[in-house]
């Protein structure tokens, strides 16, 4: 039977005794991959949980962190909840402007912080967040000031006790990174947390032999629960990648058996793999797509219930010949990949499933937990968001959206935060009488308990005709064209959809040069007609599974990626479409003055 965990406290203490010659997280340093085991690390908790309290932080306090993922960033996070204090964490990716809001709004008095430019900024603007009394560096030497190598020497030195907070009782504070107004800090409980952990050894009974590769922010809510916490918890352990550039070289030292990641990842896993097979020998790639639809085939006799000798057969030998060819460069021990964070697109998930690592996708919010429904083994459905986990209930309110095949997905159960903090007026708006959390998001539930993903309720708009169109799920199938790197779709109280779509510059280039055409200035070659022509083609093929009115009529080719540095995605990276539009407003308009002038109906 699975075990019950009431709080992270109990986690850290149970995997401590547990697994304590066992290694836990590795970083590649100076060339060399280094391990600290659950033993060291629980020292190391000991330590700064002793040089915490050593500059006065209490149980009810908050500790906040601004890092990228590093064993630093889980030591803060154990010794801060074994104070009975709650760790803020934030991105070294966000704005300087939201760090001091998110500071002055929880009260931190702690703040650790990667690498001294953050903290020269932090100290910079103190003096507006008059509670942050310290900021702690985790880089430099314990002989230096505000280091939190000279913390771990000073509580090492003054030992603290451990606190055992209550399952109600505070433990995470994050802030989602809005696509507009200013973030929410998301209350999220030792229940909530160890709920969620708790729920993950019933459905995914992971071992200590397992490793993932980290790349997941810990300042998110899926890469913190599900992987930091959920992996500690089952004794397995993790390799902090040096750069999200670095994946693929990481996976391959490390040779992982798990991968968390969000759609966007496994997009460019999808397209990197199709460029590279559009490269190869004509014999090559029809090895790869005779192999892929004979993965195909088989699945889906699978899913039947039915198998063939033949498919069987043919399949073991793709697999040695293609597939574990795929495999290795991730490894070649990959076994599962686990998606959340946003839907996935069943190409995508279709594909890395014939590949021979199995996908299991989930959904869920910061604001629950953030699991609240997934597929696991025994139970899966690709393209389905899976079932509700083990002490969740879900339901359909179709009041909201007026349809009777999809409504608003409403989470029950121990995951749902506790409030936002500080925000009584927006708790009010998003729980049910009976304390149920209205996620925003529109789905429904099929007959056999697996929910299904249709759009973001914000997000949805009325074209000038009065249809709907949810633009989400149409973006996501754009760019999955080799020639898309990203893509906003636009059309509030307009005529006709127009798509924002950032061109693949590489891959332009490559077509381009192939057809004579000049390539030295990128906006001309946006210009021309053959380019222009090309873009409406792959927004044709890639769009043609959605409705007529719903497709993009017109295009702007645009070469700026949207990022966090321009700030047109969020941390988590979702598009801020308030942002990208308020960019790219004149030249949108321009586009159907253009299209009315030239007579395109509406759709």
């Amino acid at each position: 039977m699975a075990h019950k965990f009431e709080t992270l406290i109990e986690v850290f203490q149970q995997s401590t005794q547990k697994f304590a010659s066992r290694e836990l997280f590795g970083e590649k340093k100076n060339g060399v991959w280094t391990w600290v085991t659950y033993g060291r690390f629980a020292q190391l908790v000991d330590d700064l949980r002793g040089g915490l309290a050593q500059l006065g932080v209490r149980a009810g306090d908050a500790v906040a962190v601004i890092s990228n993922n590093r064993s630093e960033w889980a030591i803060g996070a154990y010794a801060s909840y074994t104070l009975g204090a709650s760790y803020v964490a934030m991105y070294e990716a966000q704005q300087p402007k939201e760090w001091q809001y998110i500071l002055n709004d929880c009260g931190a008095k702690v703040c650790f912080v990667a690498n001294d430019k953050i903290g020269a900024t932090i100290n910079g603007f103190k003096a507006e967040c008059p509670k942050v009394q310290y900021v702690i560096r985790f880089d430099g030497g314990e002989n230096e000031p505000d280091t939190f190598a000279s913390l771990l020497r000073r509580g090492a030195e003054t030992p603290a006790p451990i606190i055992h907070p209550k399952p109600q009782d505070l433990a995470s504070l994050i802030y989602t990174s809005g696509t507009t107004g200013n973030p929410k800090g998301v209350m999220l409980s030792h229940g909530n947390l160890a709920g969620n952990v708790s729920a993950m050894h019933e459905c995914f009974p992971m071992r200590p032999d397992d490793r993932s590769l980290s790349f997941l922010p810990w300042a998110h809510s899926f890469g913190q629960t599900v992987e930091l916490h959920g992996l500690y918890s089952m004794g397995a352990s993790m390799g902090i990648a040096e750069s999200t550039e670095k994946i693929v070289d990481n996976m391959a030292e490390i040779r992982p058996t798990l991968l968390f990641a969000v759609p966007r990842i496994f997009n460019r896993i999808y397209d990197g793999l199709q460029k590279r097979m559009a490269s190869e020998s004509p014999i090559k790639r029809a090895l790869f797509e005779r192999g892929m639809a004979v993965a195909k085939a088989r699945k889906k006799l699978e899913a039947e219930g039915r198998h063939s000798a033949l498919l069987d057969l043919q399949h073991a030998f793709f697999d040695r010949v293609v597939f574990s060819k795929v495999r290795a460069r991730f490894g070649g021990r990959l076994q599962y990949a686990f998606s959340g964070g946003a839907a996935m697109t069943r190409e995508v998930a279709e594909f890395i499933d014939n590949l021979g690592i199995m996908v299991y996708e989930g959904y869920g919010l910061t604001e629950t937990s953030p699991i609240a429904t997934a597929n696991y083994p025994g139970n899966r459905k690709i393209g389905s968001v899976g079932k509700p986990i083990p002490g969740t209930r879900v339901e359909i309110d179709t009041s909201v959206t007026g349809d009777p095949k999809q409504g608003e997905i409403i989470v029950h159960g121990h995951n749902v935060m506790l409030g936002y903090f500080n925000l009584p007026e927006e708790n009010a708006k998003v729980f049910t009488g009976d304390g149920g959390f209205r996620t925003g998001d529109m789905g429904y539930m099929d007959e056999d308990g697996y929910v299904w993903i249709t759009g973001r309720i914000k997000e949805q708009y009325k074209l000038e005709n009065g249809k709907y169109v949810v633009p989400g799920p149409i973006e996501q199938q754009l760019v999955l064209s080799p020639f898309i790197t990203n893509a906003m779709v636009h059309g509030m109280n307009k005529p006709f959809n127009v798509a924002i779509i950032v061109v693949d510059q590489e891959a332009l280039k490559k077509w381009a040069t192939e057809r004579g055409f000049d390539t030295s200035s990128m906006p001309e070659l946006l210009k021309r007609p053959e380019v222009q022509k090309l873009y409406q083609e792959q927004v044709a093929e890639y769009a043609k599974d959605v409705k007529g009115y719903e497709r993009p009529q017109r295009l702007l080719l645009i070469t700026e990626d949207f990022t966090t540095q321009n700030d047109m995605l969020t941390p988590s990276l979702k598009v801020k479409r308030r942002n990208v539009l308020a960019r790219y407003n004149d030249a949108v308009e321009e586009l159907y003055k253009q299209a009315l002038a030239e007579g395109v109906k509406a759709a």
